[in-house]
């Protein structure tokens, strides 16, 4: 069965052009997938369409209003569904989150915008608040389209070689991946590691999670810390 994505934002036609592309177009082609944008200000009740308003308490900006998210939720949510926030107050998304959620049958993401959503919502119909990095974006629909990107390449069948996915960064042993070459053998005077045109398919392990190492303490030595 297809892992269904709902997406629910103030800007779908966002989305056409990442979801028509590479690995999660062909994934959609082979039916590993399914995803629907779906308009948030379809479930408004006011000729105007609003989806916002001025904060309790006071403060600059906009916050989105409980009632035409939580309808939105509630008009595609199943006992099976697990609803997601992007909100930069959420836990950081990481691979292993990927990998837990592509086992999911219907993801429904909340894409938020202006100051914030009204925290009833989360309250009310969210399951896990995500965030992709300590900064903060303009909407959450580049985070629901990186979590979604990254959770659809884990589908079994979704890349050319699923071996890929397994040995990517972060996924063995929580390490970066280590440095890849290809032809030319030799490149403005740079050489491939002799060790890969050895044949020596156990040295060239040792080699490979060697440099993972290496590279893990030069450039994300918090990794080594989780472990």
């Amino acid at each position: 069965m297809a892992l269904r994505l709902d997406i629910i934002t103030l800007f779908p036609e966002i989305f056409f052009g990442p979801f028509a592309a590479s690995i999660v177009k062909r994934a959609r082609e082979k039916k590993l997938v399914e995803i629907n944008v779906i308009d948030l200000r379809d479930f408004t009740t006011d000729k105007h369409r609003s989806v916002d308003d001025r904060p309790y308490g006071g403060g600059p900006g906009m916050i989105m209003t409980p009632e035409p998210i939580i309808k939105a939720v509630e008009s595609v949510r199943t006992s099976e569904s697990k609803v997601l926030l992007m909100a930069p107050q959420g836990e950081v998304f990481k691979q292993k989150t990927a990998s837990e959620l592509q086992s999911e049958s219907h993801l429904i993401f909340i894409c938020g915008h202006y100051e914030g959503i009204d925290d009833r919502v989360r309250q009310a119909v969210v399951d896990r608040v995500f965030s992709i990095g300590d900064y903060v974006l303009s909407n959450g629909n580049l985070a629901a389209m990186i979590i979604s990107d990254a959770i659809i390449r884990l589908l079994p069948g979704a890349l050319g070689c699923q071996q890929s996915a397994e040995s990517e960064s972060f996924c063995e042993e929580g390490l970066l991946e280590y440095p890849q070459f290809t032809r030319p053998e030799v490149f403005k005077g740079m050489a491939v590691p002799e060790v890969l045109l050895s044949g020596n398919h156990k040295k060239i392990e040792e080699w490979r999670k060697e440099q993972s190492l290496v590279l893990t303490k030069q450039r994300r030595p918090d990794l080594l810390k989780e472990t």
